[in-house]
């Protein structure tokens, strides 16, 4: 189980060398976390909008990639990223550990972007079917919820599967070698599986899972540079106005930057929603109510208060 211990270990150096890579020229970077192919944020890094929005500021851009959420909410607590968007389940996961990371804005839900996949010619026909099975995803990602409300809207329990914690990438090549029996996935890998080896969803995240995506900050960020992260916030929001309108040019430039077909990107776009807005008190309310199952199937080891952990752009 992830706890304290996991976030801060090697906090002391990583963030003191943070810190320095931050501060020692006159000019400070905004050090931003992005995942291969996910959301809004890829159009952001091919464009130059964040740079020309904090360049006045006296900010410059550093792009980081991480391979997802967890591990992306990990480098900002010990002090090595400053912003960047995840899926509903890691900042809950990260706030139990104690991580200092505020909820700075938010995408509209893409329940369709997120699925629980079974190979080709698989026996598998519904979650019922996952009894005993081995089921790959990342631990404490987006799709950790969706399959705990894929069980329990199933009749089952998450003791009754064989969880197996796989980054993306090694859970694709297990899925191809039959090594698993699901996967527990999200674009652009959910769509790369479906139409390059025949994946079929046996759920997605309609009626399930809203599958949101927030853009997190640091908590110094946010307390001593608001004026930075209202400018990141306006940045996202502008690029996902256009992503929006121009959906088969994005899944172009998507496709170029990650290297997959353009049939792939499209069918990823066409199923992501884009842009970043306020969070509401009920957005805030769904993600107490995702919290509240972590720690009453003791998968995190406290309860936690999401609206603490919210931030907000006017003074208090």
């Amino acid at each position: 189980m992830m706890n304290r211990r996991y976030f801060v270990a090697g906090s002391l150096a990583v963030g003191a060398l943070g810190l320095l890579t931050n501060c020692t020229s006159g000019r400070k970077s905004l050090r931003v976390a992005f995942q291969k192919g996910i959301g809004t944020i890829m159009y952001l890094k091919d464009t130059g909008i964040l740079e020309r929005k904090i360049e006045p500021l006296g900010w410059s851009v550093e792009w980081k990639e991480f391979a997802a959420g967890p591990q992306m909410l990990e480098a900002m607590n010990l002090g090595a990223v400053d912003f960047g968007p995840v899926g509903e389940t890691p900042p809950i996961f990260a706030q139990a550990a104690g991580a200092e990371i505020l909820y700075a804005g938010c995408e509209p839900p893409s329940p369709r972007s997120e699925a629980i996949i079974v190979p080709k010619g698989s026996s598998i026909q519904s979650i019922a079917d996952l009894k005993g099975k081995r089921v790959a995803f990342v631990k404490g990602s987006n799709v950790h919820y969706l399959i705990l409300r894929a069980l329990q809207t199933s009749g089952l329990s998450f003791g009754d599967i064989v969880p197996v914690y796989m980054t993306p990438a090694d859970a694709g090549t297990a899925f191809e070698r039959g090594a698993i029996d699901a996967w527990g996935t999200w674009d652009p890998y959910l769509s790369a599986a479906e139409l390059n080896i025949g994946a079929r969803a046996i759920a997605d995240g309609t009626g399930l899972a809203p599958n949101i995506m927030f853009y997190m900050a640091a908590k110094p960020l946010a307390e001593h540079d608001p004026l930075v992260l209202k400018a990141a916030l306006a940045a996202v929001s502008e690029a996902g106005r256009w992503v929006s309108g121009n959906r088969k040019a994005f899944a172009g430039i998507l496709a170029a930057q990650i290297g997959v077909s353009k049939e792939i990107a499209e069918r990823a776009v066409e199923r992501g929603e884009f842009g970043a807005g306020a969070i509401t008190a009920e957005t805030l309310q769904k993600e107490q109510e995702i919290a509240d199952l972590f720690y009453d199937l003791k998968l995190v080891p406290k309860q936690v208060d999401v609206r603490a952990a919210a931030w907000s752009a006017e003074p208090a």
